[in-house]
């Protein structure tokens, strides 16, 4: 083993080092929180049980096994298909939101969702091949040299340039655009919060686009919904409005969004998509197995 790697106590302590990064990679690649921290997990008992004796940049070598890993995990779901896109046959898949509090984020939250990486992103990424999703996180968010994506997607560098290119496109053309101001942001999703709570339709459709859709996301046991249009949301917002009620503001993906409790239980988190100070996208998860993952308190 080389001088620079040597030891497990050393090995550990350097793995360590490269573990937010890491789960930032698998987070990207997975949309999972859990499935992000298994990947990197497994990275190290690849790293702990094998030879690294020829390694010389450590951080490289765990990128690429990470994203192996990932590429395996994408792979499997898109044979059993038991993740549907975010609107196929009116089911809606949503990545797990990262959610800290409005003053900022923690350390390990703020790495996760760096580079604006908020849902609306995310659930784009999910349309994308595992091969896709791969080249592109790699390379356009981590900077991977085509050739090291090559080796692990097992294509030639030309295809791995041709295939985070395609996905490049594909992720341009379905990105909306967005107010990158998080206090006008802020301002606007309070000023939803408000109008859900007071009923007030006519105040709700003065923030919502016109076009707005909402998506949300039960999982297996509560239906999804999808919805289209000012007038649908804002009666489904004037529906639900007792648990507006018990919302309270938080950071999402590190935009500003709710999450609402009932009897301290969270019962959804919702995700804004804002341009020209209105509500152009509601992403909302529901799924109460997934919420209760998060560990989220009233």
């Amino acid at each position: 083993m080389s001088e620079e790697f040597s030891g497990t106590d050393l090995l550990a302590e350097r793995f360590e080092a490269e573990r937010p990064q890491l789960r930032s990679v698998a987070y990207r690649m997975l949309g999972s929180v859990a499935e992000a921290e298994d990947a990197v997990q497994e990275a190290w008992l690849k790293l702990s049980r094998g030879d690294v004796s020829e390694v010389r940049n450590l951080g490289a070598w765990l990128t690429t096994v990470v994203g192996r890993v990932c590429l395996d995990q994408l792979r499997s779901r898109a044979s059993r298909r038991e993740d549907p896109l975010p609107e196929q046959e009116g089911q809606v898949r949503l990545p797990d939101p990262v959610v800290s509090g409005l003053t900022a984020l923690d350390p390990v939250h703020e790495i996760l969702v760096a580079d604006s990486v908020g849902i609306a992103l995310m659930v784009i990424l999910e349309t994308l091949s595992p091969a896709e999703r791969v080249a592109f996180v790699l390379h356009d968010m981590f900077d991977v040299p085509f050739d090291a994506i090559a080796e692990v997607l097992g294509r030639t560098s030309a295809s791995t340039r041709q295939l985070a290119s395609r996905a490049r496109r594909r992720v341009r053309d379905a990105t909306p655009a967005a107010d990158s101001d998080n206090a006008r942001k802020r301002e606007v999703v309070e000023a939803f919060m408000a109008a859900s709570r007071g009923g007030d339709f006519d105040a709700l459709l003065a923030v919502l686009d016109p076009e707005v859709v909402a998506r949300s996301d039960g999982g297996t046991l509560v239906p999804s919904v999808l919805r289209r249009g000012a007038a649908d949301v804002a009666s489904q917002a004037i529906t639900f409005a007792r648990f507006a009620a018990a919302g309270r503001l938080v950071l999402v993906n590190g935009s500003p969004g709710m999450v609402s409790f009932a009897e301290g239980r969270p019962l959804s988190v919702m995700s804004f998509t804002i341009h020209d100070g209105r509500i152009t996208a509601m992403d909302i998860l529901t799924d109460p197995t997934r919420l209760a993952a998060l560990g989220l308190t009233a």
